[in-house]
C-alpha cells in the first residue's frame, strides 16, 4: 500500500498535487510520503507480531535523515554497512543497542567507532574479519557482540546482482565453516557470540526461500547455543519484495507465516532487516520532458533525469512504472496500456542512460512532468554526479504539507574539495625508498 493516488486528473502524494510540487521545487526531484513509511513499518510489526521481532531498517535502501527519523519514531533499529551510515543513524538519535553492523568489508576504523558507540553486534562474514575485530576489541579493552553470517545456499529467484544467499556469493560463509567460525568466537576473550544471521537477497517475491534459509540457520543456532548461552538472536535479514511492474509480491503475513512455525518455541529472538519494503513504494522521482525525438523506427522521450539520478534500470534492468502526473490515471499494475512505445531516456552521455525502454506511454509534450514510481529505495542513495550533474533534492510530504529535506546540490558543491593548484608534498621516506627500490642500485 502507498499514499500516491490520482484525483481530479492529477497524481497526488497524500494531500499534495505533484504537478504543483514540481513547479515549486523543480525537477528532477525525489518525493517521499511520510504516511507510507509509517504504514509499512507498522505492517511489518503486525505481520510478525507473534515473534516480537527487532526491526532494523536497512539504511542502505534510503538514508535520508527525515525518513530515518520517522523509522526511529516507529521503534525501528538500524542495519548499517558503513561508518557513514552509523553516523546517519546516530544523527537521528538512534539507540545503538538496536543497531547491527553488516557488510563484508569493514575497516578497523569502522569497527573501533562502532565498538565505542556500543552497537548490538557485528554480522561477521569471514575468518579474517573475526581476527581483525578481535584485535580491535582487545586494543580497546572491549567485548564485541558477534553474529555469524552464514550462506544457506538458497536460491531466492531474483536478479543475480541482488542474490546473496547462494554458495557462489561473496557474502557469508557456508554452514560448516560458520560452525567453526562460531567456535572461534566462543573461545575468544574479546568476542561474544550473540547470534546467527543470513540474508539471501533482495526483491524476493516468494516466501519459500525464507523458510528454507531460516530452517537451516535455526538448526545451526540451536546447535551452537549448547556451547554459547549468550546466543539469543536469529537474524533472517530482509529482502521482502514490493510491486514494481506485475510482480505479485506476497503480503508480509505470508513471509511471517513461512518462518513462524520454525522459530516458535526455540527461545530465539528474531531480527528483521527490511529496507525496500519500507521505503520503495514510499517515493517517486519527478522528471520533466525536454524533447520528443524520432530516431529511425524508435520513439524517444528525453527527460531531465538520467542514470545518475536513478541507476536501477541501467544497472540491472530495474523496472519502474512511469506516467504523466496530469491526465488520465495509469492502468492497474500488470495491464499494458494501449499507447505507442517509447524509450524514456536521460541527458547523460551513455547509451545505457535510460529510465525505461519500449514502454507504452501517452503522447507527452515538452515541459510535462512524469512520475517514476516506486523509486524510494535504491534511488537517491545510489545517485551520482556523473557528467557533473547535481544530485536532486529530496522532498517529504506529510498530509497537505511538504518540506525539502535535502536541498538540490549547487554547482559549488560539485567543486568542493578540489584544488587545481594544490601544494605538492613528498611522502616521508619516499626519496630513500625510491633509491633502494627493486632494479635500482643502493
Amino acid at each position: 500500500m502507498d499514499h500516491f493516488h490520482h484525483r481530479d486528473g492529477e497524481l497526488w502524494c497524500e494531500q499534495v498535487p505533484l504537478a504543483a510540487l514540481a513547479r515549486t521545487v523543480g525537477t528532477p526531484a525525489y518525493v517521499y510520503s511520510a504516511a507510507t513509511v509509517r504504514d509499512h513499518v507498522r505492517r511489518i510489526r503486525e505481520a510478525f507480531a507473534a515473534l516480537k521481532p527487532l526491526v532494523c531498517y536497512a539504511l542502505k535502501a534510503n538514508g535520508n535523515l527525515a525518513l530515518l527519523d520517522i523509522a526511529r519514531q516507529e521503534g525501528t533499529g538500524f542495519d548499517i554497512v558503513s561508518q557513514g551510515e552509523l553516523k546517519r543513524a546516530l544523527a537521528v538519535k538512534a539507540d545503538p543497542r538496536k543497531i547491527v553492523f553488516s557488510g563484508v568489508g569493514k575497516t578497523d576504523e569502522e569497527m573501533a567507532f562502532a565498538l565505542k558507540t556500543g552497537i548490538l553486534m557485528f554480522n561477521v562474514e569471514s575468518e579474517a574479519e573475526v581476527d581483525a575485530l578481535e584485535a580491535v576489541a582487545q586494543r580497546l579493552k572491549k567485548r564485541a557482540g558477534v553474529a555469524i553470517r552464514v550462506n544457506p545456499d538458497v536460491d531466492p529467484k531474483t536478479h543475480r546482482y541482488i542474490s546473496t544467499g547462494k554458495k557462489e556469493s561473496k557474502f557469508g560463509v557456508d554452514i560448516e565453516r560458520g560452525t567453526a567460525l562460531a567456535r572461534r568466537v566462543i573461545a575468544s576473550k574479546h568476542l561474544v557470540l550473540k547470534g546467527v544471521q543470513c540474508h539471501i537477497g533482495s526483491q524476493i517475491t516468494t516466501a519459500e526461500p525464507y523458510a528454507a534459509a531460516v530452517k537451516k540457520t535455526t538448526a545451526l543456532a540451536l546447535a551452537l547455543r549448547r556451547e554459547a548461552k549468550s546466543l539469543e538472536w536469529l537474524d533472517m535479514g530482509g529482502g521482502f519484495g514490493i510491486y514494481y511492474k506485475d510482480e505479485s509480491a506476497p503480503a508480509l503475513s505470508a513471509y511471517a507465516e513461512a518462518v513462524e512455525p520454525i522459530l516458535r518455541g526455540t527461545g530465539l529472538k528474531l531480527i528483521l532487516e527490511p529496507g525496500r519494503v519500507i521505503v520503495g513504494n514510499a517515493g517517486v522521482l519527478l522528471t520533466t520532458v525536454l524533447f520528443n525525438k524520432q530516431g529511425g523506427e524508435k520513439r524517444f522521450v528525453i527527460v531531465d533525469a538520467g542514470m545518475n539520478d536513478l541507476i536501477r534500470p541501467s544497472l540491472y534492468g530495474g523496472w519502474h512504472r512511469i506516467w504523466p502526473v496530469r491526465g488520465e490515471a495509469p492502468p492497474p499494475l500488470g495491464v499494458v496500456p494501449d499507447f505507442p512505445q517509447a524509450d524514456i531516456v536521460g541527458p547523460v552521455c551513455e547509451s545505457g542512460d535510460f529510465l525505461a525502454q519500449d514502454r507504452p506511454l501517452p503522447p507527452v509534450k515538452r515541459g510535462e512532468v512524469l512520475a517514476v514510481m516506486s523509486a524510494g529505495a535504491y534511488g537517491f542513495t545510489m545517485a551520482s554526479n556523473y557528467n557533473d550533474r547535481r544530485r536532486p533534492p529530496e522532498v517529504l510530504v506529510e498530509g497537505d504539507r511538504f518540506a525539502v529535506v535535502r536541498a538540490r546540490e549547487t554547482y559549488r558543491d560539485l567543486l568542493r574539495g578540489e584544488r587545481p593548484k594544490a601544494k605538492r608534498v613528498r611522502l616521508a621516506g619516499a626519496a630513500s625508498a625510491a633509491r633502494t627500490a627493486p632494479g635500482r642500485r643502493p
